[in-house]
């Protein structure tokens, strides 16, 4: 058996909902470019690819359509073992239906699982109500699919406590904190330390910072043991006033910064080993 101790997993956000061609041309939008943006990132150093997809026009969707010509593409890379992790949050405006059916079709290893409501970047409403979260808690469960529960506020933790009780969620849990998005907590090694601290005995987790929050969250991180979130989902520059030309510029720094705290990136499987996670089949 490989020692996991010194592995840490780097999850790959690759363009979620939120940023636009505008904000950076370097976004991959379409099921081509998203695919070979997971590719480049899994050679990079990445074990897990988490994936929104897109309409033609930019525009953040939940369409099945998008999502299996995107996995596809992923797929048609041969060598590429890489872990699959789909959004249940493309779009919240949509039928609880939409947002739950391409994960119960296309079953990758992980799943987002956005724990509790809150008012996104001061602007509108991040919708994940108790009937929601309890359908796609199951759901998930029946298509053994992980939940990777993303937590952007304490209240969230709290509420999968109350879900661990009630079978929803079943544990071992993995954890993913995004901190530093407004209406939500900031990027803070202090609030980082209470979250960890609250989380049920035996959980797996990762943390990531929202913008200039990237790389201090992405230290504190390593300092405290947990996994790597990074990618243009959450942080569009490598530098102050200088874009990051790809998703896998962003892995390749994180990577070198394991390397540099004398730890290793995990591979795919040694990511399904610590995560708890079934391979799938292709």
């Amino acid at each position: 058996m490989t020692d996991l101790s010194r592995k840490r997993v780097i999850t790959a956000a690759l363009c979620g909902s939120w940023p636009t061609k505008q904000m950076s041309p370097y976004l991959p939008t379409t099921p081509s470019e998203l695919a070979d943006a997971a590719y480049d990132c899994w050679k990079a150093g990445a074990a897990i690819v988490h994936v929104h997809v897109r309409e033609a026009d930019g525009s953040p969707s939940i369409r099945y359509e998008l999502y299996e010509e995107t996995i596809n593409k992923i797929r048609a890379h041969k060598d590429c073992d890489v872990c699959i992790n789909i959004t249940s949050s493309g779009n919240v405006d949509g039928p609880d239906s939409e947002r739950i059916d391409p994960i119960i079709k296309l079953k990758p290893e992980l799943a987002s699982y956005d724990a509790g409501t809150l008012n996104w970047q001061h602007r509108t409403v991040f919708s994940n109500p108790p009937a929601f979260l309890e359908k796609l808690g199951y759901a998930l469960q029946e298509a053994n699919v992980k939940p990777e529960i993303e937590i952007f506020d304490a209240g969230m933790v709290y509420n999968t406590h109350y879900y661990l009780k009630t079978g929803v969620l079943k544990a071992p849990c993995h954890y993913q904190f995004v901190l530093g998005c407004p209406g939500g907590m900031p990027s803070t090694v202090e609030n980082l330390c209470f979250l960890k601290n609250i989380l049920p005995e035996g959980s797996t987790w990762a943390g990531c910072g929202i913008g200039p929050g990237h790389l201090p969250m992405m230290m504190a991180t390593i300092a405290m043991g947990g996994h790597l979130r990074v990618g243009l989902e959450d942080n569009l520059y490598m530098d102050r006033g200088v874009l990051a030309k790809s998703n896998a510029e962003l892995v390749t720094r994180a990577k070198q910064i394991l390397e540099l705290n004398n730890l290793e990136a995990a591979t795919p499987d040694e990511a399904r080993q610590i995560y708890g996670l079934t391979r799938k089949v292709f």
